[in-house]
């Protein structure tokens, strides 16, 4: 049977076209994205930003369990209710225990420590990707290869750029853990399933 606007006789899918998603494959635009989403810059970008992110939900989770609240110290001098900031000069100044603070303050100090421990998560996750992504699709790159040596490679070079201000000991430290790591999760991930 053969329906008007229907490729191959009517059969669905019979012909070349859309799929059925809606978008075709061969579309310069959609040729252009892939393309772009490939680069070694994007790459880096995305993991950056995952990992800005991802660090921003775990350093949040962190500091919401950690032991070292602030409710546990007193605040430093200066900054509790009523407290003259020049202050903090004077011998003998006893701050105030937060945890004798009007619950609206407990609060405030609170979530901004949340924040600044989150953010400061973030900020390490975000370089931890960018870096090793960054180096291993460079590195895949100038291989021409796809294999467990890019990502060990890229895992030393990642954890002895991270260690450098440790010394030369540090980085070499973080070279070898960085690449056991990536070569334990990377071999993981190349497991066939037990599906197949």
């Amino acid at each position: 049977m053969n329906f008007p606007g229907m490729p191959g006789g009517g059969a669905p899918g019979g012909g070349a076209g859309a799929a059925p998603g809606g978008y075709d494959p061969n579309d310069p635009n959609i040729k252009m994205m892939q393309k772009a989403m490939e680069s070694c810059f994007a790459k880096t970008v995305m993991s950056g930003g995952a990992g800005f992110a991802l660090g921003g939900v775990f350093g949040m989770f962190m500091a919401s369990m950690a032991y070292d609240t602030p409710y546990h110290s007193p605040t430093a001098p200066g900054t509790g209710p009523g407290a003259n900031p020049a202050a903090a000069g004077i011998p003998g100044y006893k701050p105030v225990d937060l945890s004798s603070m009007p619950l609206k303050e407990q609060l405030k100090h609170g979530f901004k420590d949340m924040g600044q421990r989150s953010y400061s998560t973030a900020k390490n996750f975000a370089k931890v990707g960018a870096l090793f992504s960054g180096i291993e699709c460079g590195i895949e790159g100038l291989r021409a290869k796809n294999d467990l040596g890019n990502g060990v490679a890229a895992g030393c070079l990642t954890g002895a750029i991270l260690a450098k201000n440790g010394g030369p000991q540090a980085a070499a430290v973080g070279c070898a853990g960085f690449a056991a790591f990536s070569a334990a999760i990377d071999a993981w991930m190349r497991m066939p399933s037990e599906e197949e």
